[in-house]
């Protein structure tokens, strides 16, 4: 149905350009509003299927498994470097956090969009706020990194740990329940 939806659409896309370049100076309405229509259903049908393809009971599961480990992982690898931060080398932090926490931050945030069919869009929205913190200050622990900011690449990477560990407390909070 979903390759279905996007044929309709790129037809409609097509035939409308088509018919809106048959005569540079009027539109042919009784062709092009069909096509109009034809287009926006396609739309339609494409989110429908979209949306009963993220609440399918497998996938929530699937990517609520993904989630919790992702951010397990990350809480544990946060920790275990905000233990050493200041043996690391401020020029070689950026390179630790891409090693450590690439796959994790993309697994959890592929998977992001399954909390709020899961939990709800507060609940999703109270653990993506932390979240989301946790990661801008990693990003800057990384960038403080390539600039040689020692005292910063410090001091954000406790922040970061503090975002990621209240994420997780949300996430205990909703998935209690």
């Amino acid at each position: 149905m979903m390759t279905f939806a996007k044929l309709i659409i790129v037809a409609s896309f097509l035939g409308g350009a088509f018919l809106a370049s048959l005569d540079e100076t009027a539109v042919n309405w009784t062709f092009f509003i069909p096509v109009l229509i034809a287009g926006v259903a396609g739309i339609f049908m494409l989110k429908s299927g979209e949306r009963a393809a993220a609440q399918d009971d497998s996938l929530l599961a699937t990517d609520r498994n993904a989630l919790e480990q992702s951010l397990n992982n990350i809480l544990a690898n946060l920790a275990e470097l905000d233990g050493r931060k200041d043996k690391v080398p401020t020029y070689e932090m950026r390179f630790e956090i891409d090693r450590i926490f690439r796959d994790d931050l993309a697994r959890f945030a592929d998977a992001r969009e399954s909390m709020k069919h899961l939990f709800g869009l507060m609940a999703y929205a109270d653990i993506m706020s932390s979240f989301a913190a946790g990661e801008r200050y990693l990003n800057r622990v990384w960038s403080a990194s390539t600039d040689g900011y020692v005292d910063e690449v410090l001091l954000y990477v406790g922040k970061a740990h503090n975002q990621f560990q209240h994420a997780r407390e949300e996430w205990d909070k909703v998935a209690s329940n």
